[in-house]
C-alpha cells in the first residue's frame, strides 16, 4: 500500500529553523533581563525548550529510516508506515477513508467497490 512520507529536506529545514528559534529565545531572555522585565524571561525559556524539542524531532525525522507520514509517496517495500503498522487489523475505504467492516466488498459509506491488495494489485 502506498503511503505519504515527509521529505527529508523539509524535516532538516525545520530542524535548522528550530535552532534559529532557540537562538531567538536566548536573545529574548537576555533582552528581557537587561531591561528589567525579568517576568518576561520565562517566556524565552519556554521558547527555547520548545525549539529544542522541535529540532530533535525534525533532525530525527530527517535521518530516520521509518519516519512519520506527511509528504513523499512510498511503498511498504521502501519503508513501512508506523501508522499502518498500528492499524494493521483495520481496513479503510481508499475512496472516502471510512472504516470498513470485515470482508466488505463495497464501502457502506460511499458505495465504491473495495479493492483488496492481495487479490488486485492493479489499483495501486
Amino acid at each position: 500500500m502506498k503511503s505519504i512520507k515527509p521529505g527529508r529536506g523539509p524535516s532538516a529545514v525545520n530542524g535548522i529553523a528550530a535552532i534559529g528559534a532557540a537562538a531567538f529565545g536566548v536573545f529574548w531572555i537576555i533582552m528581557a533581563s537587561s531591561i528589567g522585565g525579568g517576568f518576561m524571561a520565562p517566556f524565552g525559556i519556554i521558547f527555547v525548550v520548545l525549539a529544542i524539542v522541535l529540532a530533535v524531532y525534525s533532525f530525527r525525522n530527517a535521518s530516520a529510516k521509518n519516519r512519520y507520514s506527511v509528504i513523499d509517496i512510498v511503498d511498504d517495500s521502501e519503508e513501512p508506515d508506523p501508522l499502518n503498522q498500528r492499524h494493521a487489523d483495520q481496513k479503510f475505504c481508499a475512496h472516502c477513508g471510512k472504516r470498513l467492516p470485515e470482508n466488505a466488498n463495497f464501502c457502506p459509506s460511499c458505495g465504491e467497490k473495495i479493492m483488496d491488495e492481495k487479490r488486485d494489485s492493479s489499483w495501486a
